[in-house]
């Protein structure tokens, strides 16, 4: 089994395209702004009810940053927006390397971008199931599938990619970004990566214990099923 090894990495990398799909759309507001002013070629990638949000943001500029997911990767959304994200494209421009000519080569065949920097939250699962009465299956729905896979691909690919899941960072970001020309540090995404990975465990952590509480029968009962 061959192993790659990341031999050569930029610490600076220019961002040029993003990917947004939030839950929490906290500071959009001047985020999204300061970023097309730093890069007027910006390209932005979202989903569903984020998109509607950018578009309201950017006004006039929209149909020159914005592009829906779906238009991107040819597939539309499901029914529901059960599935947004989770296509090869999306995963090949957060996890390929800048020097790595196989990936290159995929980008070009594919028609894809590298993906410099995702803003993404996760469903409340947490809020949910913290209200009064809520039943398994509302808390089974706000179990997030595609936002913590993204999530998890660009923190791996902290060598190039930045991600950012705490719209509390937007302003550090967006000021070091200012600093540096419009690119982001290794220090700042590696830094980054830990913050997600802590956030997508923290995830991960509080839907074992809802289900782990979570008595068998209650279950069966709720879906009126005889066989769990």
């Amino acid at each position: 089994m061959s192993i790659n090894v990341v031999e050569r990495i930029d610490d600076r990398v220019k961002v040029r395209h993003i990917l947004v799909s939030v839950s929490d759309k906290r500071g959009l507001d001047e985020f999204i702004p300061a970023l097309v002013q730093l890069n007027p070629e910006l390209r932005i990638f979202s989903t569903g009810g984020t998109f509607a949000h950018l578009e309201k943001i950017l006004g006039p500029s929209a149909g020159r940053h914005l592009t829906q997911v779906s238009d991107y990767t040819g597939q539309p959304e499901t029914q529901g927006g059960l599935v947004k994200t989770l296509d090869f494209k999306i995963y090949l421009g957060l996890l390929t390397e800048t020097y790595n000519a196989a990936h290159q080569a995929d980008l070009q065949r594919t028609g894809g971008v590298a993906i410099d920097l995702v803003a993404v939250n996760l469903y409340p699962f947490r809020e949910t199931i913290a209200k009064e009465g809520v039943s398994l299956e509302q808390a089974r729905g706000n179990i997030d599938i595609g936002g913590p896979c993204m999530i998890r691909a660009a923190a791996k690919n902290f060598i190039r990619v930045a991600p950012v899941v705490d719209p509390a960072d937007y302003a550090v970001i967006a000021a070091e970004l200012k600093a540096h020309a419009g690119s982001t540090t290794l220090a700042l995404r590696y830094r980054l990566a830990g913050k997600a990975f802590e956030h997508t465990a923290a995830y991960d952590r509080a839907i074992a214990d809802y289900l782990g509480k979570s008595v068998i029968g209650a279950a069966r009962a709720c879906y009126r099923l005889n066989f769990i």
